[in-house]
């Protein structure tokens, strides 16, 4: 019998989402209250729409994306400098056992949205839903 753990398919754990989601909240707030003094990220509204843990809970990918999608390597640049910063509050603000490394993404989901709805839209498929 398969161990669920190592199977490919299976999501995350319930303990990883709990995790991504507090630390997700706590780095909103620092945004929102403008703890992370940068002029970049202070020029900026930043949100964060999603964070995925590591299995071991080790690593953080935080993805983000700037109001209006403008200047996003900027802002990136901006959240990379500030790393540990950010990695120390967050460690703080969420009660684990180790301090999860930051990787700071760019969030594509918009930018795939439109290109579905283009595809979508297209005279091509157009055609073949009315078939």
């Amino acid at each position: 019998m398969a161990n669920r753990r190592s199977d490919k398919h299976s999501g995350p754990s319930q303990r990883q989402l709990r995790v991504a989601e507090l630390i997700r909240h706590a780095l909103a707030q620092m945004l929102a209250r403008g703890e992370i003094h940068d002029d970049v990220l202070a020029a900026h509204v930043v949100t964060v729409p999603e964070v995925r843990m590591s299995p071991d809970l080790r690593l953080a990918t935080v993805y983000v994306m700037p109001l209006g999608g403008k200047d996003t390597e900027a802002v990136l640049e901006a959240l990379e400098r500030n790393r540990r910063y950010v990695r120390g509050e967050i460690a703080e603000a969420v009660n684990l056992k180790f301090a999860p490394d930051i990787r700071f993404l760019a969030d594509e989901t918009f930018e795939e949205v439109n290109r579905i709805e283009q595809l979508l839209a297209s005279e091509k498929v157009r055609r073949d839903l009315e078939k």
